[in-house]
């Protein structure tokens, strides 16, 4: 998957110098069998959120919803999002305790093995779910637990993978998690059933995980280098000061705004198809455009990240990308018709795939410690979180009551090309 330079690249080296691998700036170039691995636990990860988010939790919300005095609808939304506020706060606080453990297997192991556990036994919890409360309660907990695993493998890229290698790998890591997405919605779909979709996605997340825990080595901190604990210290930590770090903070921002744009165009898609284009299938036709969209991130998420880490530059791919994407935003406000929105979905995807991979790498870049990497990328991955919360207080109003789908669509590319232009406001990366 990425050039493999050297054997030693695909298992850490043994600890004869305590804890400064584990805190150094990575040089040796990781191998194809390394990518792999972590790149199909990330895909295992994804399995296991994305069966319940598109097909099982709707399928429980309709069975538990009469006699409840909530409508399908509202009760996915509320148990949604509920689980996403535990998100929210789950990805940095498993991001900073994995940067302080010192376990003999690693900082980052421990964590997705006890991450993907929770998870599997997290998602076994909610197959045998016989209300909303059970429903509520096993979903957050699935997301506790998976986001502990998360945070600990995005983590292991700035650890191990050195700068001018993060794009393709993260290129990897995103095109793992779009086939996560699509698997985890296949298994939870040819189960035959809520309860044997569950059981199929806690089963596949499992096993995606043990290649890449059983078969390379974590590199380990030092008691020594662990910091200091204070409740205090640790609250602190996970406020970023902008002035401090404004690179992280730009970084943050521009990653914010790209995403609120792309959940502004997917949150209504199935009723602009229905109430402005008039599509005879708008269900199929939300699956067409998923497809098309799919088919060109895959194609250009590893590519776009193998080709920044080739010419050595980051902000110009995630600007023109965060170009590309805003043009293919307005298409959809100014070119309303079913080859249109065909279109722009293929045009998103391109722009997007591009997108995921470098802007990943860019992250990695403006970290400011090598001690806080997983605390600072959980704080970097609210930006992902966080506009699946926003973007329905701003649309809603904006569709009802502003101007309709033509002005929602113009108000999502104005908020990604200016997260493209504010890409230019980070100084410490070519």
């Amino acid at each position: 998957m990425t050039t493999a330079d050297s054997a030693p690249a695909d298992r850490a080296p043994a600890d004869s110098a305590p804890g400064s691998a584990a805190l150094a700036e990575p040089v040796e170039r990781v191998g194809r069998g390394w990518t792999s691995a972590l790149s199909l636990a990330n895909g295992a990860i994804w399995v296991g959120w994305y069966g319940p988010l598109q097909i099982l939790l709707a399928s429980q919300a309709e069975d538990f919803a009469p006699g409840s005095g909530m409508s399908k609808e509202t009760m996915l939304a509320w148990v949604t999002g509920v689980g996403a506020v535990a998100s929210l706060a789950a990805n940095p606080l498993f991001g900073a305790l994995s940067d302080r453990t010192t376990s003999r297997r690693g900082r980052r192991t421990p964590w997705i093995v006890a991450g993907t556990a929770g998870g599997a036994l997290s998602l076994l919890l909610l197959a045998g779910a016989d209300g909303v409360w059970t429903m509520a309660a096993g979903w957050c907990l699935v997301q506790l637990t998976l986001n502990a695993a998360f945070a600990a493998v995005t983590a292991a890229v700035p650890d191990r993978v050195p700068r001018l290698q993060r794009g393709s790998v993260g290129g990897w890591l995103g095109a793992a998690q779009i086939l996560g997405v699509v698997g985890g919605t296949g298994l939870a779909t040819a189960a035959g059933g809520v309860g044997a979709g569950y059981v199929a996605c806690a089963v596949f997340t499992t096993l995606g995980v043990l290649p890449y825990v059983l078969r390379y080595e974590d590199l380990r901190l030092a008691e020594r280098d662990r910091p200091a604990w204070t409740w205090r210290g640790f609250a602190a930590g996970f406020w970023l000061s902008p002035r401090v770090y404004p690179d992280l903070g730009w970084a943050w921002l521009t990653r914010f705004l790209m995403n609120l744009s792309n959940a502004l165009v997917l949150l209504y898609l199935l009723y602009y198809l229905r109430d402005r284009l008039h599509h005879s299938d708008p269900e199929q036709g939300v699956l067409i455009l998923t497809a098309v969209n799919g088919l060109t991130l895959l194609a250009t998420v590893v590519v776009g990240g193998a080709w920044s880490d080739r010419v050595g530059r980051r902000k110009p791919f995630v600007i023109w990308s965060g170009v590309l994407m805003a043009v293919a935003t307005a298409g959809l406000a100014l070119w309303q018709t079913w080859p249109g929105a065909i279109v722009a979905a293929a045009v998103l995807g391109i722009g997007f795939g591009v997108f995921t991979s470098v802007d990943f790498a860019l992250m990695t870049d403006v970290l400011p410690k090598a001690g806080d990497r997983g605390k600072d990328l959980g704080v970097i991955n609210v930006a992902n979180a966080l506009p699946q919360v926003a973007a329905p207080a701003l649309a809603a109003p904006i569709v009802t009551y502003l101007g309709g789908y033509r002005v929602l669509y113009l108000v999502a590319a104005v908020i990604g090309l200016a997260g493209a232009v504010l890409v230019g406001r980070i100084r410490g990366v070519d």
